[in-house]
């Protein structure tokens, strides 16, 4: 069920169509490698595009030093200068217990 709020949790990270997808990608890994869980909102489908594409990025700078992680989407109803919008949200959180298989071993497969 979604949730009415004014404004992100504490700790969101808000992306745009304009956001960077690398800078996103470092902030979520530094937040992850700091045992934090994270929550990206974006609205519209450029800040969505972004948004998943920092996911990605940053799954990339972290499986190398042995963190999975797992992306969860949810809906928003959020409050833009008095106007109600739907937001995606992505909960991105370490995955416990996965194994993260070197790549010469999936080459191999």
């Amino acid at each position: 069920m979604p949730t009415t709020e004014s404004k992100p949790a504490i700790g969101c990270l808000k992306v745009s169509s304009k956001s960077s997808p690398a800078s996103v990608a470092g902030a979520i890994a530094g937040m992850i490698k700091d045992g934090a869980s994270v929550e990206i909102q974006a609205v519209g489908a450029g800040a969505v595009n972004q948004a998943v594409k920092a996911v990605a990025i940053s799954r990339g700078f972290l499986s190398p030093v042995g963190i999975e992680i797992c992306c969860i989407p949810s809906f928003a109803d959020i409050v833009i200068d008095g106007e109600y919008r739907t937001a995606i949200r992505f909960a991105v959180e370490p995955r416990h217990g996965a194994v993260v298989a070197a790549p010469e071993a999936v080459a191999t497969l």
